[in-house]
C-alpha cells in the first residue's frame, strides 16, 4: 500500500460514532460520589447529550442501579435540556414549561394544562444504567450482558483509587493501543516507567482471553517499580474486556498493580478515559499521591496520541510497520476486524 493511502484514511467513515456494535457496550459515564442526591449531572455519550439524577425511592432503571437514572437530556415537548431543571421527589421537573416526569420517565403533569392527562409518548428516552467499582455504566442499546468485569476490584486485599476523566482530541482504538503498546514505556515515560537504556522488550506471546486477546509475562525493566528507589524487572500482563474496554496489572514479588480503564467516545472527535487502579501494597501511599502520578503519565501519552495519523486505527496490517513487540497491538487490530468493530478504525 502506498504511503498517501495511509495518510487519506485519517477521515474516513470510521471516525462517526454510528457503528451498532457501540450501542451494545457499558459506558463509564461519570463517578458514583458526583451523582449526588437532589443534583442533577449532564454527560456527552456517543454524540448524545444525557442527564443523571438519583430519585428518593431508591429504584433505578430496570430495578438497579439503587436510584441512579440516565436519560437523554431532552424534554419531548420543546426540547429543553433537563439537566437544567430541578428535582422534586422522584420527579424531574422540566426547566422551560415544569413538565414533571416521574422516576420512569413519563410525564405525569403538565402545569399548562393540569388536569389533562398527559399522552403516553410524553415520556423521556431512558437508558439502561449501572453502578459498579465507584463508576455510573451508561448502556444506550441492548448490552449482551453486565457490566465488564474486573477481578481487582471485587477483590477485599486491594485498595482501589479513581483517576480521571482525561480527554483526548483523538478516537478510542488509538487511546486502547496505547496502553497496549509496552514498547514506549522507556522512552514517553522515561523515569516512571523505563529508561532508553533498558528499552528492548523480550519475546512475548498473544492468547484468545474470555472477552478478547491477552499478553502474559512480558518483562519490563522500571527504575522504581514500588516506590523502594531500586530498580527491577517486572511483568506485565495485558487484557481486552471490550472494544474500549481494557486492563493490565504488573506484578513485582508478591506486588500487584492493576489498571482497568475504559474510554467513552463523546463524539466524532473527543473521547474520555476513565482509570481504576488497583494495588495490595503502599496503604501509606495518599490516594492524591498516586492519582497525581497517573495524570503525569496520562499527560506524556495525550501528547503523542493526539499526534498520531491516521487518527483512524488501520486494521489492514499492511498499512504500518510493525515489530514482534507489537504484537499485543496486532491481535487487538485483527480482533477489531473479526467482531466488525469500525468506529475509529480504517
Amino acid at each position: 500500500m502506498a504511503a498517501g493511502t495511509v495518510v487519506s484514511l485519517t477521515r474516513a467513515s470510521g471516525t462517526g460514532i454510528n457503528d451498532p456494535l457501540l450501542l451494545g457496550e457499558w459506558f463509564a459515564v461519570a463517578w458514583s460520589r458526583e451523582v449526588e442526591p437532589g443534583q442533577l449531572v449532564q454527560r456527552r455519550l456517543l454524540g448524545r447529550d444525557i442527564v443523571l439524577w438519583r430519585s428518593k425511592s431508591g429504584q433505578g432503571e430496570s430495578g438497579q442501579g439503587e436510584g441512579i437514572h440516565c436519560w437523554l437530556d431532552l424534554c419531548i415537548h420543546r426540547g429543553a435540556r433537563l439537566s437544567l431543571g430541578k428535582l422534586r421527589g422522584d420527579c424531574l421537573i422540566c426547566p422551560y414549561h415544569a413538565w414533571e416526569y416521574d422516576a420512569t420517565g413519563q410525564c405525569v403533569r403538565m402545569p399548562a394544562h393540569p388536569q389533562q392527562k398527559p399522552p403516553a409518548k410524553a415520556r423521556a428516552q431512558t437508558y439502561q444504567v449501572r453502578e459498579r467499582y465507584g463508576i455510573v455504566w451508561v448502556c444506550v442499546g441492548e448490552p449482551p450482558g453486565d457490566v465488564p468485569e474486573f477481578s481487582y476490584g471485587d477483590d477485599p486485599g486491594f485498595r482501589l483509587v479513581l483517576a480521571g476523566p482525561y480527554s483526548f482530541r483523538a478516537l478510542g482504538p488509538r487511546l486502547i493501543e496505547n496502553l497496549f503498546d509496552v514498547a514506549h514505556l522507556g522512552f514517553v515515560h522515561a523515569g516512571l516507567l523505563g529508561a532508553p537504556e533498558h528499552g528492548e522488550i523480550e519475546d512475548y506471546e498473544v492468547e484468545m482471553g474470555p472477552h478478547g486477546p491477552e499478553a502474559k509475562q512480558i518483562r519490563i525493566w522500571q527504575p522504581d517499580p514500588d516506590g523502594t528507589g531500586k530498580a527491577a524487572h517486572v511483568t506485565y500482563h495485558y487484557w481486552a474486556s471490550g472494544p474500549l474496554t481494557a486492563g493490565l496489572v504488573k506484578v513485582h514479588g508478591e506486588q500487584r498493580f492493576a489498571i482497568f480503564a475504559q474510554v467513552v467516545p463523546v463524539d466524532a472527535e473527543t473521547c474520555e478515559s476513565r482509570l481504576i487502579i488497583a494495588l495490595n501494597y503502599a496503604q501509606h501511599v495518599p490516594d492524591e499521591e498516586l492519582v497525581r502520578f497517573q495524570d503525569e503519565v496520562t499527560a506524556q501519552d495525550k501528547v503523542v496520541v493526539e499526534s498520531q495519523r491516521p487518527e483512524l486505527l488501520p486494521l489492514d496490517l499492511q498499512a504500518e510497520l510493525h515489530l514482534r513487540s507489537d504484537r499485543m497491538a496486532i491481535a487487538y487490530r485483527k480482533w477489531l476486524r473479526e467482531i466488525g468493530f469500525t468506529y475509529g478504525t480504517a
